[in-house]
């Protein structure tokens, strides 16, 4: 039988705020080949995972994306960095249900692969205040989908595994909790059947 849901651990990017390297891009460049030099060489570079893991500081990725523009779009890059976080909008369906959970009883929580510039991006987010704690990974340095950052998360905050559910687009990061013995829903872009899973049961 499987445990009953007693938390529920949310990813950011892409559930409960929009994340694409591509559309902040073109949010600050005024052409297409303009948008896909300045994606390529900030959100599409393995340096951006680095960032997220801790690994390196935001000044090395800004070097690092400099050196891979013309010089003409190095003001964009500039802006693109300082902006990007308020490009990102809520995603309403599991904002909307996000309240009604913590009203049910349920704990909530985040648990993000982002960097420690997170709360630039959070403060855009209009249920980050509902939240019970939170693991990052540029704080931690440790990433999902590997166990051990899920396993740290309860840890923390005491959680039983198998009560939480945690909530991610990734279906990779979704196999990691499961590996530390949470249940996983892997979100696809429609809160309907999460809402039916923990609201309607």
């Amino acid at each position: 039988m499987t445990p009953a849901i007693e938390n529920v651990v949310f990813d950011m990017g892409n559930v409960l705020m929009t994340f694409d390297g591509r559309s902040f891009s073109r949010s600050f460049t005024d052409t297409e080949d303009d948008a896909a030099l300045l994606h390529a060489a900030l959100f599409g570079r393995t340096e951006w995972v680095l960032l997220d893991a801790g690994a390196i500081s935001h000044d090395t990725m800004r070097r690092v994306a400099e050196n891979h523009l013309p010089e003409r779009l190095i003001p964009n890059l500039h802006a693109c960095l300082e902006g990007w976080p308020h490009q990102s909008r809520p995603i309403d369906g599991v904002c909307d249900l996000v309240p009604r959970l913590k009203d049910a009883g349920y704990g909530l929580y985040l648990l993000s692969n982002a960097s420690t510039s997170i709360d630039r991006q959070l403060a855009h987010c209009p249920v980050y205040p509902l939240m019970d704690g939170r693991v990052v990974s540029g704080f931690e340095r440790m990433m999902k989908p590997d166990p051990a950052i899920f396993r740290l998360l309860c840890s923390r905050y005491g959680l039983e595994p198998s009560s939480c559910l945690f909530v991610d687009d990734n279906e990779d990061n979704c196999r990691g909790a499961e590996a530390a013995g949470m249940q996983a829903f892997h979100f696809t872009g429609d809160a309907a059947p999460l809402e039916r899973m923990l609201l309607e049961a």
